[in-house]
């Protein structure tokens, strides 16, 4: 049984590539993206092997019995722009929605026909977790851990920049410079509450993700994609809310919000599982694809 989920889908173990050199496999341990260094004789006599999909079955094997001299998918000389190309879009999704989101949020609409009060940020940012757990899927927790830093970055760059440019003389006469002072200093402050929100909730997401991976054995996308974004969209909805809207809005306004912001981003979760099925398909025959021509 262990085999046959190998041949579907990479549990624990991901095969990186080769040192020739040193007749080393360089392999990637799935739950926590550490990466380690192993013979390939241990590798064939080790459980990875059954942890492994059919093409990096036979990449070790070839290697192996050719004594390092045949050169496969997964030598390390290999730049292996597929899968990076795949990392960079996802990366550049997650920066995009997250911005848009942020800056969005400094607008709260009223539906005055529904009685409630949203961002129009709350319909795409559940998508940022999508983003996530895929790269936790096909890149590890390290490299998710990365994407996130990068984007909490460039968010704290454009917060510093967009705030710095307040300083600035503006033109005589220029009607828009208070008005245009007073909108980027609203909007540092949102920009700081979801810098902290997104830094905390999608660390939490990308966890419980791989946790609850590691305790299924890869087993139950539908799972764990659901239950890691349910705890985070209720943590990030609490903590965004509270640290940009308090003192400007009602404590009961907020909580109104909030309750709103969490019932239809839970609802995106559970929409979000099948996206996360056919990107992960997509993601797998594209990769298999550009490694067989």
């Amino acid at each position: 049984m262990a085999a046959y989920e190998g041949e579907l889908e990479n549990s624990k173990y991901k095969l990186l590539g080769f040192e020739n050199n040193k007749s080393l496999a360089v392999i990637m341990i799935i739950a926590t993206g550490k990466v380690i260094k192993i013979k390939l004789s241990e590798v064939l006599n080790s459980e990875i092997m059954e942890n492994l999909n059919k093409m990096e079955v036979k990449n070790i094997y070839k290697k192996f019995y050719s004594q390092g001299g045949a050169l496969t998918a997964y030598d390390l000389n290999d730049r292996h722009e597929s899968s990076w190309m795949i990392y960079i879009i996802l990366n550049l999704l997650l920066f995009t929605f997250y911005i848009f989101t942020s800056i969005a949020a400094t607008k709260p609409i009223y539906l005055e026909s529904l009685g409630i009060i949203i961002t129009p940020g709350t319909f795409l940012y559940p998508l940022t977790f999508l983003i996530v757990d895929l790269l936790n899927e096909n890149f590890g927790l390290r490299l998710a851990r990365k994407a996130i830093f990068f984007a909490f970055a460039s968010n704290a760059m454009i917060i510093i920049l967009l705030y710095g440019s307040t300083f600035l003389p503006g033109l005589p006469g220029w009607k828009l410079d208070t008005p245009y002072n007073d909108v980027i200093i609203h909007v540092s402050s949102v920009l700081v509450a979801s810098s902290v929100s997104f830094l905390v909730s999608e660390n939490i997401n990308s966890y419980l993700l791989c946790k609850i991976k590691e305790l299924t054995n890869s087993r139950f996308l539908f799972l764990r994609i659901f239950l890691s974004t349910l705890f985070a969209v209720i943590i990030d909805s609490f903590v965004f809310c509270y640290i940009a809207f308090y003192g400007s809005m009602q404590n009961n306004e907020i909580l109104n919000m909030i309750y709103v912001q969490i019932a239809i981003k839970v609802c995106f979760a559970f929409f979000n599982i099948l996206p996360a099925y056919g990107a992960r398909s997509l993601f797998k025959r594209y990769m298999t694809d550009s490694q067989t021509k």
